[in-house]
């Protein structure tokens, strides 16, 4: 049973006449794209609202009009039955809109505390300084709120995914938001953390807060949703109660299709050669004597909780983190170097964080498509445009990439088809062994399941993956087998026939 199962009793908020907030008509058109068609919505208090659609089909956009980022083309906005503007994030923030969005807003290089209360600091004695004791103990308590132990002092650099998800919601938090905004906050999150999580939510409702909770994860939908509204390509399909739906009904609404949610396929019974072996790796990022073997033709998990080594792992098998101790021996031979190097060799990976590591978000799709496969595609060392503009229409189509045509700037795709563009020039690269770190982190299930056809597609031809997902039904129902992981080491491996979400979680728990 998953965290989101376990909480049943946050649904059935009590209704409202008058809604908090309402948007009715909104449109917002980009060059080539109708974000947004004629789309209305309301939140009432107290209530959890699940708005539902695949990647690009505009959630992200009516959430960004709602806080002020855009501006709608046009459509109107109304606030407790009163007519009012939002012309920029200030407005929204005076009206209590928060939103935490599933793309980060942190700032790196300065502390917990300071990233929760950026532009509200607590001013110091002396004129032009912040007084570090309150930002501290204020910080510390909107932490501690939320069931999250940790330093506010630590710069948030040197927090992983999940950790840094938390202090977007402590920031939200701090701002006494009555409309608060979640895109996808447990997408990063363990068990655990999801559980803290959904008991904050739970507080918030009873104090009137209205929520706005973006999901991919049906049964976080049907556990904790009120009300539901379904987009497809920026319109709204519907809006119904949890109790008038199935998740195979909304699925079709979504998508427009039916779509298998079990991502059958037919399990390598008899892999073939190994492609990647790894003895006694260790390295500085606190992973020790990890020992794992990865054949031809098999899909292979690397599950654990958020924070056991998973990443870690991956990162210095292709070369980004430097190892101190072992071996990684790809095709026989062993390897050693940075990216470059690893990625000449064949191997891919495909990274948790698509957006600071992934993707040139300036450069177009077509750039990003081809740049690992330069020198495949151009031996010669001259570039040929034409080549480059073929091979990265036909990885547009192959992945049914949603974009008005290769030269679009990658960072103005949905998150879901910049993570297909990610996965597209490792194709064109022709790597043999691919590295998937969360690959269906933030996406719909329509493209859950056209990502794991096609690593079912690349290992049937030829190739080997290693995967790492925090959704041990993923690893389940993809895998062959799978290593779990706890406090940066190997505890234990799972044959098919071992492969359930129970064993996962009795391994990689603590003295389980």
């Amino acid at each position: 049973m998953t965290a989101a199962i376990q909480i049943a009793g946050v649904a059935d908020a009590p209704q409202a006449t008058v809604p908090l907030f309402e948007l009715r008509g909104i449109s917002k058109e980009f060059p080539g794209v109708k974000a947004l068609d004629d789309v209305s919505f309301s939140v009432r208090p107290g209530e959890v609202h699940m708005l539902l659609g695949e990647n690009g089909a505009g959630k992200s956009s009516l959430m960004k009009v709602l806080c002020g980022a855009y501006r709608a083309d046009s459509g109107d906005f109304f606030y407790k039955g009163g007519k009012v503007s939002i012309d920029s994030a200030a407005d929204a923030q005076k009206l209590g809109i928060a939103v935490i969005f599933q793309e980060f807003s942190l700032v790196p290089y300065l502390d917990i505390a300071q990233n929760i209360f950026l532009g509200r600091e607590p001013a110091g004695r002396i004129p032009g300084t912040i007084n570090r004791r309150q930002i501290l103990a204020d910080a510390k308590r909107i932490l501690d709120s939320i069931g999250f132990e940790i330093d506010p002092s630590i710069t948030v650099e040197k927090l992983g995914v999940a950790q840094q998800q938390m202090v977007e919601i402590a920031k939200a938090i701090s701002q006494n938001a009555r409309i608060l905004v979640m895109d996808e906050p447990t997408a990063a999150l363990s068990d655990r953390e999801s559980e803290l999580l959904f008991a904050l939510i739970a507080r918030l409702k009873a104090d009137g807060v209205a929520i706005i909770y973006i999901s991919h994860r049906m049964a976080e939908v049907f556990a904790m949703g009120d009300r539901i509204t379904v987009l497809r390509d920026g319109r709204r399909i519907d809006e119904l109660r949890p109790g008038d739906a199935s998740p195979d009904q909304l699925v079709r609404m979504m998508v427009g299709r039916t779509v298998d949610m079990s991502y059958p396929r037919k399990f390598a019974e008899t892999p073939g050669k190994v492609m990647l072996e790894v003895k006694g790796l260790s390295a500085a990022t606190g992973i020790s004597d990890i020992d794992l073997v990865v054949r031809e033709g098999e899909i292979v998990g690397l599950c654990g909780l958020v924070g056991s080594g998973r990443t870690e792992v991956v990162r210095a098998i292709f070369g980004a983190d430097e190892t101190t101790a072992g071996q990684i021996i790809f095709k026989g031979q062993p390897t050693s170097g940075g990216p470059d190097q690893t990625a000449r060799l064949g191997i891919a990976l495909i990274p948790e964080s698509r957006k600071t590591e992934g993707l040139a978000l300036l450069r177009s799709v077509g750039d990003n498509l081809v740049v690992s496969a330069l020198r495949r595609l151009f031996p010669s060392g001259l570039f040929e445009p034409r080549r480059a503009h073929g091979t990265a229409n036909g990885l547009v189509k192959q992945l049914r990439i949603a974009t008005p045509n290769v030269k679009q700037t990658v960072g103005l795709l949905s998150g879901g088809n910049q993570q297909k563009v990610v996965i597209g020039k490792w194709l064109a690269a022709g790597a043999k062994l691919f590295i998937f770190d969360e690959p269906t982190r933030g996406i719909d299930v329509g493209a859950k399941a056209e990502i794991f056809a096609l690593i079912d597609q690349l290992v049937a031809g030829g190739a080997a993956a290693l995967m790492i997902s925090s959704e041990q039904a993923e690893i389940c129902h993809v895998c062959d087998r799978a290593y779990v992981m706890r406090e940066g080491r190997i505890a234990g491996q799972l044959s098919r026939a071992e492969l359930t979400e129970e064993n996962i979680v009795k391994l990689g728990m603590h003295h389980a």
